[in-house]
């Protein structure tokens, strides 16, 4: 299984595959363009790949034991404000722990996929992560109606964070450079895999961009696996107007060429469920409604629930 993304998206992504209990040889191939908060504070002032998104698909992936959760743990700790009366200019704060772990040891072995392999070894990951490119990427995009004096205007908006939270309609994204090389470990798992697996996510700046790297996108379209989409559960600021069915043909708009056999979506989250439909066959794939979301309500996927969907899928193929 090899499953694209960034963020909370694929982060729930692989600890559903995690309880599907399928065997899976699971590898996540993480976007970096992140440009926002600690990653991007450690982007700029060391040169390193932004490590936040790299760090929640290994703490996805840790083993259950209670050593590796205490270990899990401490990659997602993050400093906070000293106590009030203590001087308020500490470097650390905002800082997740995993990312100065990873910060630390890409310096240390000179190597992204070493750092990467080795902190999955430290947290026992049942899977490998590995970064979309090693090259420095930014996420641009062209928005129309940033400016509500002037709706029918477009502007450039450059970074992923700047993206991610804009207020006018993305009608274009990018990135810079155009033609990033793709990580020759990533394009060898998605060669060999049995399942590529698209979302959730956010869809312009996590998922997209993986389409985006000439290399990896002609390693999907070449590649003899079968292809899922999991669709999002409620729209995010950087897609606020793009339907739900519309999310599926921002995937044919960015690789005309992809083909998919499975689109799951949560009956809920898609209301009338004819578009979607037409829009995942137009892909060449089947709708499968499921329903996915954390029992509370919110906008988020249950790793069981979602593992549940899976099974019968994945499953399939053996």
């Amino acid at each position: 299984m090899v499953a694209f993304g960034g963020g909370h998206g694929l982060a729930a992504s692989l600890r559903a595959l995690r309880r599907c209990r399928l065997d899976l040889d699971i590898t996540a191939v993480v976007t970096v363009g992140d440009d926002g908060g600690s990653s991007g504070r450690l982007r700029t002032d060391r040169g390193s790949l932004p490590p936040g998104d790299l760090r929640q698909a290994l703490v996805a992936l840790a083993a259950d034991s209670p050593e590796t959760r205490r270990s899990a743990d401490l990659f997602q700790h993050r400093f906070t404000p000293v106590p009030a009366g203590q001087p308020d200019d500490d470097p650390l704060v905002g800082h997740a722990v995993g990312n100065l772990v990873l910060c630390g040891l890409m310096e240390l072995l000179g190597d992204p996929v070493t750092a990467l392999d080795h902190a999955a070894r430290m947290l026992n990951a049942t899977g490998r992560v590995l970064p979309m490119s090693c090259d420095r990427v930014e996420i641009e995009a062209d928005v129309r109606g940033l400016d509500p004096a002037r709706p029918d205007e477009l502007v450039t908006v450059r970074g992923q964070h700047e993206v991610a939270v804009t207020t006018g309609r993305v009608e274009t994204v990018r990135l810079t450079p155009g033609a990033p090389a793709a990580c020759p470990q990533a394009l060898a798992a998605v060669t060999a895999a049995d399942w590529l697996i698209f979302g959730p996510g956010s869809w312009y700046t996590s998922v997209i961009p993986h389409l985006l790297v000439p290399e990896l996108a002609a390693a999907i379209v070449a590649s003899p696996a079968r292809r899922l989409v999991t669709l999002n559960l409620a729209a995010e600021l950087e897609t606020d107007g793009l339907s739900v069915a519309g999310h599926l043909a921002a995937l044919h708009r960015y690789l005309p060429e992809l083909a998919v056999d499975t689109v799951i979506a949560d009956g809920k989250a898609v209301g009338d469920p004819e578009p979607v439909n037409r829009a995942a066959e137009s892909l060449g794939a089947r709708l499968l409604l499921a329903p996915v979301a954390v029992p509370d309500g919110g906008p988020r996927h249950d790793p069981v629930a979602l593992a549940a969907a899976l099974v019968p899928v994945l499953g399939s193929v053996r």
